[in-house]
């Protein structure tokens, strides 16, 4: 019968056991499910505000491989930690209902593993940390060698980054190492404190069947359940050296979305303003004293501005005035004071990409059918509709039916940056949107290409559309309606048409 229900309980214990496990797993699922989706929604709300100082590739690899060693965490060291709570004073309630001898022992002798938990922890969080930081800049570093790989290659200097590549890989692998021998003597230390204390509670109860003072069916039950008393605190060191790499991708993660979370713009929705009389009249975008702020100096400084459909505006000024931080503060990418309106609403940051049209410095292509690439985000490409904002976007030497390789694969700089126009386009023609924003649309375009799209983005204003385009082109500040020279404002005084076209 005794035998019967020892089998009975070691089996009732494994399947407990992996039903906690399961539970445990599915909860880390869930919470690197929710933990992905605040980052990239952080990230995607606040644009490179929200990335700070952070690399792409060092979000990337926070998300990706970061948040992956949070299994060690959430479904380990905690399911464990909440075990040891419940499970570790029971047994030793039990000892000292038991054996209050054996019970005091244990009592004395548990406090030392969680002496010895923290002082190496502390040690181990430490490293633990560093060997996170050596991570994002192996990412970073093998990023930078990749999108340069094409003109490292022109010049001949691509075997050159082999050893910088070797270099912080290996240093990887040496913290590594060091991370693994600290973890493996802090498990000796919890091992050995406990297998000591264990042993003293033995030799107390040996010494004790030798005087005959307890029985030996006690002294074997309280030999048998002792060990039970320290398990589950060996137990959550081991998990907490398993757990260290997703604490320290944990706090990158929080201190992001706290980042995030504290920007002016991420504050509560703005009210939509009452647009006084005439005001909005026509208007499609309007800027009421707009300041932004770029690495802690003001670039664009109380700027007032009101532009109608039908325009094209050439937004111009040397590098470092703020144009591409102005398109950015429209956009709602990155914080600034005053107000911006769209057809005389002033809206939040996080709902302005919605009502806007846009392409930035970089194409940004996608893999596939030039179509799926041109219609980004749309459910049901519209072909004709496509081929029509390429022809807009000038274009004309791209085939319809170009499939694209990784990053836009199989387009020349100058048909890359017309597709990245095209896309602004679609979107614009297919959510009827009357604001397009384009920045240096232009830039790597030869003067009959860059004919077509000054020639596109006219007739897009022609259909009462609003363009507002940052360049450094004469042919593009030629044909635009009104020019916004930053440099002009900055020094107090905006140009007028005519000042800028002259120079």
């Amino acid at each position: 019968m005794l035998v019967a229900a020892t089998a009975a309980s070691v089996v009732v214990r494994s399947l407990t056991q992996a039903a906690l496990d399961a539970l445990a797993a599915r909860g880390a699922a869930r919470v690197k499910s929710q933990l992905r989706r605040r980052v990239i929604e952080a990230v995607d709300r606040g644009g490179s505000a929200a990335l700070g100082q952070r690399s792409s590739a060092g979000i990337a690899t926070l998300v990706g491989q970061g948040l992956d060693a949070l299994d060690g965490y959430v479904g380990q060291y905690l399911p464990q930690l909440i075990l040891t709570a419940v499970a570790t004073p029971l047994v030793v309630a039990a000892l000292l209902l038991s054996d209050l001898a054996t019970g005091i022992a244990v009592i004395v002798t548990l406090p030392l593993i969680p002496l010895f938990m923290v002082l190496i922890g502390w040690a181990t969080q430490a490293m633990q940390r560093s060997q996170w930081q050596a991570l994002q800049r192996l990412s970073q570093g093998f990023l930078e060698v990749v999108q340069g790989l094409s003109t490292l290659t022109i010049f001949g200097r691509q075997h050159r980054q082999s050893a910088r590549i070797e270099r912080v890989t290996d240093d990887y692998r040496v913290r590594t190492m060091r991370v693994l021998r600290v973890s493996f003597l802090s498990s000796f230390a919890l091992e050995l404190a406990a297998s000591l204390s264990v042993a003293v509670v033995a030799v107390s109860v040996g010494v004790r069947l030798i005087e005959g003072s307890i029985p030996f069916a006690l002294g074997l039950f309280v030999l048998i359940l002792a060990p039970e008393a320290y398990l589950p605190l060996r137990m959550v060191g081991a998990r907490f050296h398993a757990a260290a790499d997703g604490l320290a991708a944990a706090e990158e993660v929080l201190d992001l979305l706290h980042e995030a979370d504290a920007r002016p713009d991420a504050a509560a929705p703005v009210a939509p303003a009452a647009a006084r009389p005439g005001e909005a009249h026509g208007v499609a975008l309007a800027l009421k004293g707009v300041s932004v702020d770029r690495g802690g100096v003001r670039v664009v400084d109380g700027l007032d501005a009101a532009w109608r459909r039908g325009t094209v505006v050439a937004v111009t000024g040397s590098s470092g005035t703020g144009k591409s931080s102005l398109l950015a503060a429209i956009l709602g990418f990155a914080p600034h004071g005053g107000r911006v309106l769209i057809d005389g609403v002033a809206l939040p940051p996080d709902q302005r990409p919605a009502r806007l049209a846009w392409a930035g410095q970089r194409p940004e292509l996608t893999a596939g059918p030039l179509v799926d690439v041109v219609a980004l985000g749309e459910a049901t490409p519209d072909a004709a509709l496509a081929a029509r904002a390429l022809a807009l976007a000038g274009a004309i030497d791209v085939p319809v039916a170009t499939v694209l390789g990784p990053a836009g694969a199989g387009l020349s700089g100058g048909q890359a940056q017309r597709v990245a126009i095209a896309r602004a386009l679609y979107r614009a023609l297919a959510h009827d949107l009357d604001v397009v924003l384009l920045d240096e649309p232009t830039s790597a375009l030869d003067v009959d290409a860059e004919r077509r799209v000054v020639d596109g983005l006219r007739a897009m204003a022609d259909a009462g559309r609003l363009v507002v385009v940052v360049t450094h082109r004469p042919a593009v500040v030629e044909a635009a309606d009104e020019v916004l020279d930053l440099a002009a404002h900055r020094a107090g005084a905006r140009a007028t048409l005519e000042e800028v076209r002259s120079r």
